[in-house]
C-alpha cells in the first residue's frame, strides 16, 4: 500500500504571542537601553563637544578636537604606558597563581573547605579596605620593610618612590584577584572527565605529562575567559591609584592610569568632552587587545 507523503506545517505565532513575547522583553530592553545604550550615545555625544558646566551646562561643538587632543597630551602616554604595564604584569600572573590554587585543591588536600574560604578572602573584602591595610603595609616603618630588614633584604619607600609605586599597586591586586580566578578554574578542574587521566596513566604518563596534555589543553576555554576578564579589570584600575595617590597619581605619575587619567578631566579639570574622548580610547584599546587575544589563546569557536 503506497503511503502518502507527511505534510509538515509550521505554526505562525499570532499577533497575540507576538505582543506577548515583545512585553515579556519590554523590561529588559527598557533597562540595558536606560543603562547602557543611552549612556553610550550620550558619550558619544560628548566627545564631540566642549562642555561648559560652570554657569550652567552649556554645549559648544568641536567635532574630533577632543580626539586630536589625545595625541598631544603626555599625560595621555604616561598613563597609557603605566597601565599597559600594570595589564601586562598583572593578567600573566594573577592568571597562573590562580591556576596554581585551584590544581592544589583539587588534588585533594587535608582541610580543602578551609583551604578554599582562606584563600577567597581577599576577593570578598572591599577593595578599599584591602587598599588601606595595603598602604599600612607598605608605610616606611611598616610590615614589609621589617620583614625585608629582618632576613637582609633592602627597604622601599613603596608609596613615595615612583620606581615601586607600581609595582606595590600589582602585589595587591594579584593577590586579591586570584582567588576569584582560582574558583573559576576550580569548577572547570572538577568538570574534565576523570577516564582521560585513566587512560593517560594506563599509557605511562606521569603527573606532570597529564597537566600538560590533558588539564592545560581542556582548559582552554576557561583561561581564554579568564585573561579577557583580567585583561578588562585591570585596563579599569582607579580606586587602588587613586587612594594610594590621593588622586594625584603620583609619585611623578607613577600611579596614573587612563581611568584615573579620566577622572582628573572630569571632577579637576571640568573636561567632560576630553573625559569621554579618553573614554572611548579605552574602549578601543580593551576591545582590540581582546580580539587580538581571541586569534592567538582561541576562544571557544561556534
Amino acid at each position: 500500500m503506497q503511503q502518502l507523503p507527511r505534510t509538515h506545517y509550521k505554526a505562525k505565532a499570532g499577533p497575540t504571542e507576538n505582543l506577548s513575547g515583545y512585553l515579556f522583553l519590554a523590561p529588559t530592553i527598557l533597562v540595558l537601553g536606560t543603562f547602557v545604550v543611552l549612556p553610550i550615545l550620550y558619550a558619544v555625544f560628548l566627545s564631540l563637544q566642549k562642555v561648559q558646566l560652570l554657569g550652567g551646562i552649556e554645549y559648544e561643538f568641536v567635532g574630533f578636537r577632543n580626539f586630536s587632543q589625545l595625541v598631544e597630551d603626555e599625560r595621555v602616554w604616561i598613563a597609557l604606558k603605566n597601565t599597559a604595564e600594570y595589564v601586562a604584569i598583572v593578567v600573566p600572573s594573577q592568571t597562573i597563581l590562580a591556576l596554581f590554587l585551584a590544581v592544589t585543591l583539587n588534588s585533594g588536600i587535608r582541610g580543602k573547605s578551609w583551604w578554599r574560604v582562606l584563600f577567597f578572602l581577599p576577593t570578598v573584602t572591599s577593595s578599599a579596605v584591602l587598599t588601606l591595610i595595603f598602604m599600612w603595609i607598605y608605610n616606611t616603618n611598616g610590615l614589609l620593610n621589617d620583614l625585608l630588614s629582618a632576613v637582609g633584604f633592602p627597604t622601599y619607600n613603596w608609596l613615595g618612590d615612583p620606581a615601586v609605586a607600581l609595582k606595590a599597586i600589582m602585589i595587591m591586586n594579584i593577590w586579591s584577584t586570584a582567588p576569584f580566578f582560582m574558583v573559576i578554574y576550580l569548577a572547570a578542574l572538577q568538570d574534565i572527565p576523570k577516564y582521560l587521566y585513566e587512560a593517560a596513566e594506563l599509557d605511562g604518563a606521569n603527573g606532570w605529562n597529564k597537566f600538560i596534555n590533558i588539564t592545560i589543553p581542556m582548559l582552554k576555554p576557561v583561561t581564554f575567559f579568564v585573561v579577557a576578564m583580567g585583561i578588562i579589570g585591570t585596563f579599569q584600575l582607579f580606586d587602588q591609584s587613586y587612594i594610594f595617590s590621593k588622586g594625584t597619581g603620583g609619585p611623578n605619575t607613577a600611579t596614573l592610569t587612563i581611568v584615573l587619567l579620566i577622572y582628573q578631566a572630569v571632577f579637576r579639570n571640568l573636561q567632560m568632552g576630553y573625559a569621554a574622548a579618553i573614554a572611548f580610547l579605552l574602549a578601543g584599546v580593551i576591545v582590540a587587545i581582546t580580539l587580538i587575544q581571541r586569534r592567538l589563546f582561541g576562544g571557544e569557536k561556534n
